[in-house]
């Protein structure tokens, strides 16, 4: 496969980013790396560099045709990463704060987590992870009923003015 630039959004040609990490030549040497490579590995195909990167403890869990299902109906258009903490060479654990941002049906989505990662025999896997969603929006002035006089001003019930 030919890939100029990686698809994590590095800004480093395929082959000199995730590439040597997908095909196993060497290990991702930072969490990150491993998140990016991860990433990358959805939208090139390479899906059994997802299980093989996932900790033991989590390995059960791994539904290889979901995961396929996934990857095959969805256009990855790209990775920003928020933030890290740990992770580094000499880490043995790390979060990745990122969200990939994808399109599936017509539909542009994203899937935001503050991954965890840890070293097992060695080296970066990933350990859990938390979706992070949509802020809670709350209403600051009390909900206005259908029923009610119209905060327009104009003396009609809201049902009949600006709540059509």
């Amino acid at each position: 496969m030919s890939i100029e630039n990686c698809p994590c959004g590095s800004g480093r040609a395929y082959a000199e980013c995730c590439e040597p990490h997908i095909t196993g030549a060497t290990p991702a040497p930072t969490a990150e790396a491993l998140m990016r490579a991860r990433y990358t590995a959805f939208s090139v195909g390479a899906l059994d560099y997802l299980h093989d990167t996932l900790s033991e403890k989590k390995r059960h869990l791994h539904d290889p045709e979901a995961v396929k299902q996934w990857a095959e109906t969805s256009t990855w258009l790209g990775l920003e990463v928020h933030g890290v903490m740990g992770g580094g060479e000499n880490d043995e654990t790390g979060e990745v704060d990122f969200t990939a941002t994808f399109e599936q049906k017509g539909v542009r989505q994203q899937h935001s987590e503050l991954s965890q990662f840890h070293r097992e025999n060695g080296l970066w896997v990933y350990a859990d992870g938390r979706v992070r969603g949509n802020p809670t929006v709350r209403r600051e002035e009390p909900k206005i009923g259908r029923n009610d006089p119209c905060p327009c001003g104009s003396g009609r019930k809201y049902k009949k003015c600006c709540g059509r």
